[in-house]
């Protein structure tokens, strides 16, 4: 039994260490993103998933947009949504500011208001799921 406890307990610890939690600005768990880029709501059921070829897609495996080197965000007919510049401003196709995603996870609008928190996430995964796909 105690090897059954084990095995189950490390299988758990394994699987929720590999996942990243996104926080409403309250820290309320707002959902997770796997480190193979899958995109999970706070229940846990597959929303969307973001492949290491920067493709990103919808429960369905549609392709509904693209990272691109250089910090781009894309959507599906390869037209300029926006971009995550390297500092982790976050700006619009006209490139006007829409955000920040700062050092320390936290995400902010434009006015500097903290809208949630995704701290050791990439900064162009937590911009694509906070700003532009809302998956």
């Amino acid at each position: 039994m105690k090897k059954l406890f084990f095995i189950a307990g490390t299988f758990l610890s394994v699987h929720f260490a590999t996942a990243q939690t996104l926080e409403t600005s309250s820290h309320s768990t707002a959902g997770y993103i796997k480190s193979d880029g899958t995109i999970e709501s706070s229940s846990h059921s597959t929303v969307g998933y973001i492949k290491s070829d920067g493709t990103i897609e919808n429960s369905s495996h549609s392709t509904i947009g693209y990272i691109k080197s250089g910090g781009t965000i894309e959507n599906s007919s390869h037209s300029t949504i926006g971009y995550v510049k390297s500092d982790g401003t976050v700006e619009n196709s006209s490139h006007s500011t829409i955000g920040y995603i700062k050092s320390d996870g936290t995400v902010e609008n434009s006015s500097h208001s903290t809208i949630g928190h995704a701290n050791g996430i990439k900064k162009e995964w937590a911009a694509v799921t906070f700003f532009f796909f809302k998956l």
